[in-house]
């Protein structure tokens, strides 16, 4: 049996036939104490299977090893890294690995010959229940993990503080967000992103339109951060949250002792604190109708006054509008002012609703799962592949923000590490939605305009994302690193979905 390290031809020939006993002895030993153990070939063809490794076989779909030997690693072991390991001649020494059979610690080591060619390796299942076996470690982990993430916010905060300082206090008004952060590679959301940088070349007004919870104020940020304001502060104001009475306070500040208990120095309102930069009017729809006429000589004259004050301020910031709300319709309704939505509506932009862009849901369930588990300080739970469909074919009325809220209640409510389409269906229920079953054709626009029926989810989800990453490795020239950026996934995930593919 070849070794991982060839025997050294300068020790005597005692000595070499000891080395080789304890390969054999080694190989025998990993052989007997772990899990189960396989060989592949240089080609990575199964061409030795041991006797532990047999009873993986039926979850993999094999019922023997003589049917199980003979084909390429990475058709019958879904996610294996193998092939990686034979290609780079570099051991995984501990990793997890989870398929149909289960979830496993694993090791993959190279075997060469006397002239270092890589002529297989050896993969070894040390454990297959992680979650007992490796407890005490996994908690370890996570709770250095808690430590990490403490330690950078503590260090972001420290930065801010030094922004403060350096900037007179733009620092603590930053975009959070650029167009990475926005995850998807469907037609819908390449459209949205591509209109999206078009618009931060700009100084234009724009005005987002959309569905609540499909991003709107995620892409103003990304707006902001791509524009040449960048380095300018980044200030919003939600119009929906603020009382109609204190808007004008909010809009335009206070001129100092303008009415009794005013403060005596006076407060700067967020067109005044946006100068140099952007402001985000949110809800903008809800604005009332007393309001729209000083917000519209604002916009026009670049200046503003104070309330309680009789001085103009000159100010300079760019503004980015958004709502759920169909303001053509107010404008017809007399409940918007048309001319300030002309003002308003200089660069529009729609935001797609997450089912439009059912392709992207994979990638959501992924980026917004990590974020959970990230504060939260736990692993976050793995879906299964009709869990994922049975989300891919949700209505989704609330968008991004209520699949994240079932995310989170998944989170919360599942003992286990995976979770099936059973368990989603059951927190769907919980939450008053109606579950539409994955295999339900789902309809969708067709480019003419004309809704069609279309084949089950799962097979449309799993076309649409082959597709995807087709398109995103030629873009890139093959580089696999550049290709998870522009789909806005991880570099693992997309190993395992070529793998899959």
């Amino acid at each position: 049996m070849p070794t991982t390290d060839p025997p050294n031809r300068a020790l005597p020939l005692d000595a070499q036939g000891i080395l080789a006993l304890a390969a054999r002895s080694m190989f025998h030993l990993f052989s007997s104490m772990s899990q189960g153990m396989f060989l592949v070939d240089h080609a990575g063809t199964i061409v030795w299977v041991n006797d532990g490794y047999r009873r993986f076989l039926p979850a993999l779909g094999f019922s023997s090893i003589d049917e199980f030997q003979g084909h390429p690693v990475d058709e019958v072991i879904p996610n294996t890294q193998m092939r990686r390991v034979l290609e780079t001649g570099e051991p995984i020494l501990v990793d997890l690995l989870t398929n149909k059979a289960g979830t496993f610690v694993v090791s993959r080591i190279p075997l060469r010959d006397e002239a270092q060619q890589v002529i297989g390796a050896i993969g070894i299942v040390l454990f297959d229940h992680p979650e007992t076996t490796l407890k005490p470690l996994i908690e370890k982990f996570a709770r250095l993990q808690r430590d990490l993430d403490d330690a950078r916010r503590e260090l972001a905060s420290q930065r801010s503080q030094v922004l403060l300082q350096g900037d007179g206090g733009a620092g603590q008004r930053r975009a959070k967000y650029t167009f990475a952060s926005f995850i998807g590679s469907s037609p819908a959301a390449v459209d949205v992103k591509r209109h999206a940088r078009r618009a931060a070349q700009s100084s234009s007004p724009v005005l987002l339109l959309g569905e609540t919870g499909t991003g709107k104020e995620l892409l103003a940020h990304a707006i902001h951060a791509a524009s040449n304001r960048a380095r300018g502060p980044f200030v919003s104001l939600n119009i929906a949250a603020v009382p109609d009475t204190l808007l004008e306070a909010e809009f335009f500040g206070v001129a100092p002792g303008a009415y009794t208990g005013a403060d005596r120095r006076g407060r700067d309102g967020k067109f005044k604190l946006a100068d140099g930069g952007t402001l985000f009017l949110d809800e903008i729809g809800d604005m009332p109708a007393a309001l729209q006429a000083k917000l519209l000589r604002a916009l026009q004259e670049g200046e503003i006054e104070p309330l309680g004050s009789n001085r103009l301020v000159a100010f300079d910031a760019r503004v980015i509008a958004a709502t759920s709300r169909d303001l053509a319709t107010l404008v017809r309704q007399g409940r918007f002012r048309e001319d300030l939505y002309y003002r308003l509506n200089v660069l529009p932009l729609q935001v797609p609703a997450l089912r439009e862009r059912r392709s992207d849901i994979p990638a959501l369930v992924e980026a917004l799962s990590e974020d959970l588990a990230q504060r939260s300080g736990e692993a976050p739970p793995e879906l299964t592949p009709d869990a994922l469909a049975l989300l891919a074919g949700q209505h989704w009325r609330g968008n991004i923000r209520e699949l994240r809220n079932v995310l989170e209640q998944l989170a919360m409510r599942s003992d286990r590490q995976r979770v099936d389409a059973d368990e989603v269906r059951r927190v769907l229920a919980e939450t008053g939605v109606h579950a539409i079953a994955a295999a339900e054709p789902v309809p969708r626009h067709a480019d003419d305009g004309r809704a069609s029926l279309l084949r089950p989810l799962g097979e449309q989800v799993a076309e649409l994302e082959a597709r995807a990453i087709a398109a995103a490795m030629a873009e890139t020239g093959g580089n696999k690193l550049a290709a998870a950026r522009l789909l806005g996934i991880s570099r693992a995930t997309l190993y395992e979905r070529l793998q899959g593919a």
